[in-house]
């Protein structure tokens, strides 16, 4: 593999995790710092425990982040 790409590859992948950084920044603020809760979230609180199970939340960025792949794949085809 050539090493240009290989780095361009790397820079790619560095600006996505930042984005999402900042996306998630963005997120929490917008929610008032209580985080980020769908109406499919599992929340179960007893005496001192809480268990927080993301179940509408992971299926909401799983479909997001097919979108976002498959765009991609489509504009590197061309």
């Amino acid at each position: 593999m050539d090493l240009n790409l290989l780095g361009r590859m790397l820079i790619g992948v560095g600006l996505l995790i930042a984005l999402a950084g900042l996306f998630m920044v963005g997120v929490s603020r917008l929610a008032g710092g209580q985080g980020w809760r769908l109406p499919g979230d599992v929340l179960i609180r007893r005496d001192h425990v809480t268990v927080y199970i993301p179940i509408a939340t992971s299926i909401l960025i799983s479909v997001l982040l097919t979108v976002l792949l498959y765009l991609v794949s489509l504009f590197s085809r061309r």
